[in-house]
């Protein structure tokens, strides 16, 4: 059975929202039904009500640098808290929404396989609450703002502006900040031209799409501890600068309520389950490569008030994902996590120690169905990477094999062999195969990690010069021997590093998540290499300074064989087929 099949079969005996939100300690005034089966947590409430009551355990899931076709973190997510389901633990699990451009592109709706999958697959791909209309609509809001004054004040005086209580920003066009917001794969707005036509058809000039998930938005959602704090991150969004280089706001726009009433509702966790029935958050859906890749600090405090232990997703690799877990999320949430899992898989492990490449929609390689040792032996290089990482943190790392079919006993004991060696528990699991029956080694692993006192400490101090915590991160968590600037990247440093109010916003680093390293082409562990940031981007009301290694598009590209060819609905019964 595909994952969509096995997901129907597993709906047909979901729990109700509110014998969920029940079983895991939540009241019935608590929840905002979605339906029989989704619902949001009144989040405030709940943290309030439990303010008094000690945190589970906290578990991160990261992965080492995967392949195109993912390793299966997502799953191993749900596969977890299925297995310490079994073993009695109250658990809970906290992912990211899917976006639509994957979902309908190439990678699918990153809500697990299998039968460690969460639940109903076919709204939780399809818009779920509508959490990142949301955020696309009040990012659009923004930019209508912003070209709706730019032709005002192109057009008429300033006796006309003040009429209407309007002060002239002198807003520069070349120096608009923010894009407009969409979200799909869709690459032909990258780059676009608006204002075309008459005089009240609007401002002539260049624009451009993101895709919604990457917006500076979708980042406050993220990080934000309160509908209060979203409401002041709101107003320091800069959206553009003038004409003498000063920052134009949200907040000079006048536009930040408006925006924060389109996310009043979607600051509440989406309250899904697992195949197994355990609950399962999925709030926020920024990318790791381009954005923060985290779940919301809001589900995981929630989550962890009801749960004996909680598990968390970052995006991609431990480089970059768990990197911004660390150092961000936990700096921000003042949460410290109990244990990190790894998730590696033998095909991952091959491909970096030189196998043919992977690519999406073709079939593998020969090589990727035989034993070969010599290739897992060299790839594992870069899973001792991300193990160092993990333990550069001061939390225990816990390896998971997430185990395919083609998978040889002598390429697992490989694997487990040089983890051990290097400090990581090891665990093989089956979840996408067989549940939580399958992943029973992972939590026990889990759980023994938990039992660790963590010695938790950040990579870097918020106080250090921000070109000094770019080259830390650089050094300690990529393996890069130095990194160079780009004129305009190192200008805008200079600026930042000179304003005492901007010095000390979060590092966010954008790279591909396909290497350690700035180049997708680069597998295993470069070295001798040097990463280039080409650009610095400034998310004020985020709080985050972003920097851009190498070519980062915040607009990815729709493939020539997109899983929306296979998407379609059961016209007898109106069910989803084709998702993954």
């Amino acid at each position: 059975m595909t994952d969509w099949q096995l997901a129907e079969e597993a709906e047909k005996h979901m729990k109700t929202s509110y014998r969920l939100a029940e079983e895991w300690g939540l009241r019935g005034e608590e929840i905002i039904p979605y339906g029989h089966y989704i619902a949001k947590v009144d989040f405030k409430n709940v943290l309030e009500r439990l303010e008094a009551k000690p945190n589970g355990k906290y578990i991160d899931i990261t992965a080492i640098t995967p392949t195109p076709l993912g390793e299966g973190k997502s799953t191993t997510t749900m596969g977890l808290v299925e297995g310490l389901g079994k073993r009695g633990k109250l658990v809970s699990g906290a992912i990211r929404q899917p976006s639509s451009g994957p979902t309908f592109n190439i990678k699918g709706s990153a809500a697990g396989g299998g039968l460690a999958q969460c639940i109903p697959l076919a709204p939780l791909s399809l818009g779920l609450t509508g959490d990142i209309d949301c955020v696309t609509n009040a990012n659009n809001l923004a930019m209508a703002a912003l070209t709706a004054r730019l032709q005002h004040e192109f057009n008429h005086s300033d006796e006309f502006l003040a009429k209407r209580n309007l002060k002239r920003l002198d807003i520069d066009p070349r120096r608009v900040e923010m894009k407009w917001a969409i979200d799909f794969c869709a690459q032909a707005l990258r780059h676009i031209t608006i204002g075309l036509g008459k005089k009240d058809d609007g401002f002539l000039m260049e624009s451009g799409f993101a895709i919604s998930v990457s917006s500076e938005i979708m980042a406050i959602l993220a990080i934000c501890s309160s509908l209060k704090d979203l409401r002041e991150r709101m107003a320091k969004i800069i959206i553009a600068y003038d004409k003498q280089g000063n920052p134009v706001t949200t907040g000079d726009l006048e536009v930040d309520g408006a925006m924060t009433a389109w996310m009043a509702r979607a600051i509440n966790p989406n309250l899904l389950q697992t195949v197994e029935g355990q609950p399962v958050l999925m709030h926020a859906g920024p990318f790791a490569n381009i954005a923060i890749g985290q779940s919301s600090i809001i589900a995981d405090k929630l989550a962890l008030k009801l749960s004996e232990f909680h598990v968390t997703e970052s995006g991609f690799g431990a480089d970059i994902g768990f990197e911004k877990f660390w150092n961000i999320k936990c700096r921000l949430s003042g949460l410290t996590p109990n244990c990190a899992v790894i998730v590696t898989s033998i095909r991952a492990l091959k491909m970096h120690g030189g196998g043919p490449g992977v690519i999406p929609g073709k079939p593998l390689d020969k090589s990727y169905n035989k034993e070969n040792l010599p290739l897992v032996e060299k790839g594992s290089e870069n899973l001792i990477a991300h193990i160092e990482t993990v333990k550069k943190s001061g939390v225990s790392p816990v390896v998971c094999i997430n185990r395919f079919t083609t998978d040889t006993p002598d390429e697992i004991a490989l694997t487990r062999r040089i983890a051990e060696e290097v400090g990581a528990r090891v665990s093989v699991s089956e979840h996408w195969l067989r549940g939580g029956e399958g992943a029973l080694e992972l939590a026990d692993a889990v759980i023994d990690a938990c039992n660790d006192k963590p010695n938790f400490k950040f990579i870097y101090d918020n106080t250090m010069p921000l070109r000094q915590r770019i080259e830390t991160i650089a050094r300690e968590i990529y393996g890069a021997s130095g990194v160079s600037y780009s004129p305009e990247a190192m200008a805008k440093i200079e600026k930042i590093e000179g304003d005492p109010a901007l010095d000390n916003l979060a590092t966010c680093m954008a790279k591909t998540q396909f290497s350690l390293s700035h180049d997708p082409t680069l597998k295993g562990r470069p070295e001798g290499w040097i990463l280039p940031v080409t650009d610095v981007l400034l998310y004020n009301g985020a709080g985050l300074v972003v920097p851009l290694a190498g070519d980062i598009k915040f607009m990815p590209g729709m493939s020539s064989d997109p899983a929306f060819r296979h998407i379609d609905v059961d016209v007898e019964n109106g069910m989803v087929k084709g998702l993954f």
